[in-house]
């Protein structure tokens, strides 16, 4: 299946016949627009664009369901998604602290941040070149002393040559230097996306780690009060020594679970570390021990989420966004390929004071003025102009593909983060009440063995049984808060984050305005706004506007207005 270029039409892909040779300059004016087909732009589409040929941009259409699989589950709610601080679902500050010191310090969200420089720099570049090109100041001041006869001659003069932008060629490439910028910041908004989710994963998979070492510690604990009471038992010929060593088998099974979780929890530990920016150092000391057995699950989790609709995606996933602005930054590359198919039209011009000297006889002095227009046509091109009219729209046709992708990648992400979470909320329910029998039965086995009523074997099978409900609850209570997590990651939350100013206010964000996805020109605000003002106040963490070279160096500043350099 072939996509339509923006401006809608199939046709640019087809081969064009050579210009003739002996073609007269009025012939190929013509030309250009009978021998091109829909490369060139006609002069009422020309005026209609605002003065610039190639196609104006328009969205690409996106593959959206109309709601979700699980839209008739009661726990996912059709309202607009949590916006910014979706962490705050867990209630615990502990997360919202190290949120923020990751915000902060990470240095790979730094990495990201300075290619939004580097847009900004480039969409400055493209600004600069509108206005004249070429500046040049000259000064010629030969004398000739071989004759008895001095002679001088003095000349100052400014020459400046200016392209006018008749076809649009220049204001092209600002548009797709703006939309370059908006997929920088869009990148930038997808990295703190990953940061602040990566932040949250580590974080539960810590305390869920922190839970099972609980539980196997809390068993292993009750196993070794049991193999005490058989060797009681045994000197009062109560049991046998075969009873002890099954005991003792199972407490060393049990010992031999606790290392292997004592590395997840240190795997947890060491990225909590670098996603925070610090070297790896021991974290227990500041995120405590966490929750005690038989109090709440750890990490408290909601029983629904408010997921929106399909169609929410594209306004608010970052990668979605950045997606749609390449498409928009190569369709206007088509106008700038397009534009070397006309001639270009410039304009020099010498301002200059000369003065002339033979002795003492002849002394005169005058301005110089001169305007020259200049024009170029490369016709012995065509072929290759053509072609990059073609490459041009390939590449578009490419990036239409890529974001239409990335449109169901995304709704794929969701859909599978919701069955997660709404599986999961199941799985937990079924192991706690299995837990629950498995830790009653245990008891009464206890019980009877203290009585010397029960059969070892028996005891045996439920502790493991015991053991294995426990830990197996914790890991699928986790798995509701790490699915939770996806649903939002996968949902494009959390880049409203850094809209809070100090990105730490504590109030949740209530901006829940709908942005629409954008048509041409960059809009203001929104998403697809180019932040290119300085806050009054710095975030250390945020979206960078310049960063210092090394030494006393200068450094690169936003662009600010149309303004550009020069």
């Amino acid at each position: 299946m072939r996509w339509r270029l923006p401006c809608g039409h199939d046709a640019c892909r087809t081969p064009r016949p050579h210009l003739p040779r002996r073609a007269t300059l009025a012939g190929l004016v013509v030309a250009v627009s009978l021998n091109s087909g829909c490369i060139a732009t006609g002069p009422r589409q020309w005026i209609r664009n605002g003065f610039k040929v190639g196609p104006n941009y328009s969205r690409p259409p996106a593959p959206v369901a109309a709601e979700w699989i699980q839209a008739k589950d009661p726990r996912v709610q059709q309202a607009p998604p949590r916006d910014g601080d979706w962490w705050d679902v867990f209630q615990d500050p502990t997360l919202n602290s190290l949120i923020y010191r990751a915000y902060q310090q990470n240095p790979n969200l730094r990495s990201v941040g300075t290619l939004v420089i580097q847009s900004r720099a480039q969409q400055a570049i493209a600004v600069g070149n509108i206005f004249p090109q070429s500046q040049q100041l000259l000064g010629l001041y030969p004398y000739g002393n071989l004759a008895r006869t001095r002679t001088h001659l003095e000349i100052t003069a400014f020459n400046l040559s200016w392209e006018l932008d008749f076809w649009g060629k220049y204001r092209r490439q600002v548009e797709s230097a703006n939309a370059q910028l908006d997929a920088s910041v869009e990148n930038y908004d997808a990295a703190l996306v990953t940061l602040l989710a990566d932040v949250a994963t580590n974080y539960v998979q810590y305390r869920v780690a922190q839970q099972r070492i609980k539980i196997a510690r809390d068993n292993l604990r009750t196993q070794e009060e049991l193999v005490a009471l058989a060797e009681r038992q045994q000197k009062v010929g109560t049991a046998t020594s075969l009873d002890v060593e099954q005991l003792r088998t199972l407490v060393e099974q049990t010992r031999s679970t606790i290392p292997s979780l004592e590395i997840a929890r240190g795997q947890a530990n060491d990225s909590l570390s670098i996603l925070l920016g610090e070297p790896p150092h021991d974290l227990e000391p500041e995120l405590g021990p966490g929750a005690e057995l038989g109090s709440l699950p750890m990490p408290t989790t909601p029983a629904s989420v408010a997921a929106g609709l399909p169609a929410d995606l594209l306004r608010r996933r970052p990668d979605v966004r950045s997606a749609e602005r390449l498409v928009a930054g190569q369709s206007a590359q088509i106008g700038v390929a397009e534009a070397d198919l006309y001639p270009s039209i410039s304009i020099g011009t010498v301002l200059g004071q000369q003065d002339i000297g033979i002795g003492s006889i002849l002394k005169t002095s005058g301005g110089l003025t001169f305007i020259v227009p200049q024009f170029s046509w490369p016709i012995l091109n065509y072929g290759r102009i053509v072609n990059n009219v073609h490459l041009q729209d390939a590449r578009t046709q490419q990036l239409i593909a890529t974001y239409q992708n990335t449109v169901l990648t995304a709704a794929q992400e969701v859909q599978t983060a919701l069955r997660g979470f709404l599986r999961s909320q199941e799985q937990a329910d079924d192991l706690a009440r299995s837990a629950a029998a498995a830790v009653a039965a245990t008891k009464i086995e206890e019980r009877l063995f203290r009585e010397v009523k029960a059969d070892v074997n028996r005891l045996f099978t439920l502790e493991n049984s015991k053991l294995q409900q426990q830990d197996q609850l914790a890991v699928a209570q986790g798995n509701i808060a790490l699915n939770l997590i996806n649903v939002y990651r996968a949902l494009g939350g959390g880049w409203e984050f850094r809209l809070q100013g100090d990105g730490h206010s504590g109030a949740p964000i209530t901006n829940t305005t709908t942005h629409p996805v954008p048509s041409g020109e960059p809009p203001a605000h929104g998403p697809f706004a180019v932040p290119r003002e300085r806050p009054a106040a710095p975030v250390p963490g945020g979206l960078p506007e310049a960063l210092p070279m090394s030494g006393p160096g200068p450094t690169v500043t936003p662009v600010s207005g149309a303004r550009g350099a020069r």
